[in-house]
């Protein structure tokens, strides 16, 4: 069974950083893309995920807003994922997810390429 678990968001300060991990269970990830979504307050989930890694760790993308401020990573022999987040903004604010899909090569922004979800996590940013 296919399981994505997400953890370390929380209360920050704008300019704070956050590091927000996902771990995954029943598959082994190193064929498995993963990709970063949020979901602001009283809107729906971005249709244009936050970032993501290829199966290889060769290839990150990046929304162009948070480019220079969010960093992905992953540790294939711990099936997580790591996205830091470095200079956080108010409109950071967000419920992140991570999804992950079989792709042996290269990595998407958009959602509907993903085919399992993890259940988020809070991350508010917030003097």
């Amino acid at each position: 069974q296919v399981q994505l678990v997400e953890s370390g968001g929380g209360l920050v300060q704008p300019g704070g950083s956050l590091r927000l991990s996902c771990t995954a269970s029943g598959f082994t990830m190193d064929s498995y893309s993963i990709g970063w979504f949020r979901q602001a307050p009283g809107k729906e989930r971005e249709g244009v995920g936050v970032a993501c890694i290829s199966a290889s760790a060769r290839t990150s993308m990046y929304r162009d807003s948070v480019k220079g401020r969010f960093t992905i990573s992953r540790d294939n022999n711990k099936n997580t994922t790591y996205l830091q987040m470095n200079s956080l903004k108010p409109e950071d604010t967000a419920v992140y997810y991570c999804a992950t899909a079989r792709a042996p090569l290269g990595c998407s922004l958009v959602w509907h390429d993903y085919d399992y979800w993890g259940q988020g996590t809070q991350v508010t940013v917030s003097s």
